[in-house]
């Protein structure tokens, strides 16, 4: 893994993607633009994992270029299934913004891909900074573990 230098054409794009997140789309402009420079490119190689199932959740991901796969390991003896495959403009890890959870599932890139990356600790210092997008994030936050809870 190797942090990158981003491009004016690359936050665009971050921008465009953040907008499908749920708790990022009612961010005004404004509240996007503190966000941008906390988020870093990486540079990732063909199978390289990264983050294990089971390892506590400290960051989010979105996929730039490159497609990485998503595996599920069911017990101490079996083999890592993939369950799925992302590519530009899936994102993945979103939860870990919002808890310290374990993670669900390995994620191993596929060929080479580059990755933004928003650390969790960072998230809390922009929740911290704007109180309007933190008590949205949060109504969003308990939708999703209402859902998850009753099995939505």
């Amino acid at each position: 893994m190797e942090k990158l230098p981003m491009s004016d054409a690359e936050y665009g794009v971050l921008a465009r993607v953040l907008r499908k997140v749920d708790f990022f789309a009612p961010m005004t402009i404004g509240q996007m633009e503190k966000v941008l420079p906390y988020i870093l490119l990486y540079a990732y190689q063909p199978d390289e994992t990264v983050f294990t199932q089971g390892s506590k959740g400290d960051a989010f991901y979105i996929v730039h270029t490159g497609r990485v796969a998503v595996q599920i390991k069911k017990g101490w003896f079996s083999w890592r299934k993939t369950v799925t495959t992302l590519g530009p403009g899936d994102f993945f890890g979103e939860m870990a913004l919002l808890s310290s959870d374990p993670r669900s599932a390995t994620v191993a890139t596929v060929e080479p891909t580059r990755l933004f990356v928003l650390l969790q600790a960072d998230f809390q210092y922009i929740l911290k900074e704007n109180p309007a997008f933190a008590e949205e994030v949060g109504r969003i936050a308990a939708r999703r573990k209402f859902a998850a809870s009753h099995g939505k």
